[in-house]
C-alpha cells in the first residue's frame, strides 16, 4: 500500500473497498434492555490517551514524545473489540509495548463527538465513513508527517499483534514489508499444512480458467502460509461445519502459499507470482479470503480473525449477492443475525 497523506485520504477514497472484519451484533452480550443505546460497553485501558480528537494535534503530541499516533475505531458490544482489550491489552508486554511506542486515541464508529483534522472538522461516525472503517475493531497508524503507514482491519491475535507493535514502532517499515517482517519473525508453530483439500476451482495454476462458465460463482481465494495456527483452526474447525460447508459449495475456491514462488494466472488473466500478487493487491494477514466476481474483479476481502458465524456470514454477503446492494457489511451481519434468531437459530458469534 502506498503512503498517502491524511488530507488527501479525506478527500478520496484511498483504500478502494474496506477490508478485514470484526463485525458486531449490538445483541452480542445478550439481549438490548428498554432505552440501552451502547450496550455491551468495554472499558478502555486507562493509559489511553484523553484526547480533543485534533488529529494533527495529537501526532504532534506524539511526536514530541518519541512515540506514534495509533488510532482505534471500535464500537459498543463488539466481540472483537472486547477481545482486543481484554486478551490483548491486558498482556504485560503488550500494553507495555503498546505504552512505549504510541499514543492511543479511541475513536466510536457511531460517535458524534467532533474530530479536527487540519481545517475540517468531522464527527466520529463521518470520518469513519470518510475513511471507509466499516468494521471494528480497526487500527490506524500515523507517521511524523501526518500519513496513515498501516491499517490493521480487525483483530489481530495477540501474537500476530505484539509483532504488528514492533513493526510499527519500531519504525521497520522504511527497510521491510510487513509481509516480509512476519515471514521473518514466524510468531507461532502451527501444522506446516496449507490446507488446499478445499480446492474447488477448474486449475489452481490458472485462475482465470472457468470464471466465465456460467454457473455465476465468485472466485474465492484463501491465501494462507504454513506456519500459521489461524489458517489451522480456519481449516481444522471452522470449515468443518455444516453450515460453513454449505456456504463453501457456492464459490470456486483455491489456496494459495503467500510466499510461494510459483507462477499462476491471476484471475484478471495477468501471469504473477504468488508472491509478488499477495503484495500487489496489499494481503497482509494470514488467513486472507479475496473474492472476485466473474470479470476477475476484487468485490470484497476478509483479513482478519473471525469465528464461525462471521466467517459463514462473509461468504453468504458475497454469494447472494448483497454486497451490490448493502454496501454497510455491519447492517448487513445485524440483518442476517436477527432474521437467524427468528427462525429459532441460536446464533453464538464467538463460537
Amino acid at each position: 500500500m502506498k503512503i498517502k497523506y491524511l488530507k488527501v485520504v479525506l478527500f478520496c477514497v484511498f483504500l478502494g473497498f474496506a477490508s478485514g472484519l470484526s463485525i458486531v451484533d449490538a445483541k452480542t452480550e445478550g439481549e438490548l434492555s428498554a432505552g440501552m443505546v451502547n450496550p455491551g460497553h468495554e472499558e478502555h485501558p486507562v493509559w489511553f490517551k484523553v484526547s480533543f480528537l485534533d488529529l494533527f494535534e495529537d501526532i504532534e503530541d506524539a511526536t514530541d514524545s518519541n512515540k506514534r499516533l495509533m488510532i482505534y475505531y471500535y464500537q459498543d458490544g463488539c466481540p472483537y473489540c472486547k477481545k482486543l482489550l481484554q486478551e490483548n491489552f491486558t498482556q504485560r508486554e503488550i500494553s507495555d509495548k503498546a505504552k512505549k511506542y504510541f499514543d492511543v486515541v479511541s475513536i466510536n464508529l457511531w460517535g458524534d463527538k467532533a474530530v479536527t483534522v487540519g481545517d475540517k472538522t468531522y464527527t466520529e461516525k463521518d470520518f469513519a465513513e470518510a475513511l471507509k472503517v466499516q468494521y471494528t475493531p480497526t487500527l490506524l497508524f500515523f507517521n511524523e508527517k501526518n500519513e496513515i503507514i498501516f491499517r490493521a482491519n480487525g483483530y489481530y491475535p495477540p501474537e500476530k499483534f505484539s509483532a504488528l507493535l514492533d513493526y510499527i514502532g519500531e519504525k521497520k517499515e522504511t527497510d521491510l514489508s510487513y509481509q516480509d517482517y512476519m515471514a521473518e519473525i514466524n510468531p507461532k508453530p502451527s501444522t506446516g499444512r496449507i490446507h488446499d483439500e478445499v480446492n474447488s476451482v477448474a486449475s489452481a495454476i490458472d485462475l482465470s480458467k472457468g470464471l466465465k462458465d456460467g454457473n455465476g460463482q465468485h472466485l474465492l481465494v484463501m491465501f494462507e502460509q504454513r506456519a500459521c495456527n489461524t489458517c489451522d483452526e480456519l481449516h481444522l474447525d471452522i470449515l468443518t461445519r455444516k453450515e460453513s460447508l454449505e456456504q463453501l459449495m457456492r464459490f470456486k475456491v483455491v489456496v494459495l502459499d503467500m510466499w510461494s514462488d510459483q507462477i499462476i494466472t491471476a484471475p484478471s488473466g495477468e501471469k504473477v507470482k504468488i508472491r509478488d500478487w499477495v503484495k500487489l493487491l496489499d494481503v497482509k494477514y494470514a488467513p486472507s479470503l479475496l473474492f472476485f466476481n466473474t470479470d476477475g474483479d476484487e468485490v470484497f476481502r476478509s483479513d482478519a480473525y473471525l469465528k464461525s458465524f462471521h466467517t459463514q456470514s462473509v461468504m453468504d454477503y458475497v454469494a447472494s449477492g448483497a454486497y451490490k446492494t448493502q454496501a454497510n457489511f455491519q447492517r448487513y451481519i445485524d440483518k442476517r443475525a436477527e432474521h437467524l434468531r427468528e427462525q429459532g437459530i441460536e446464533v453464538n458469534l464467538m463460537e
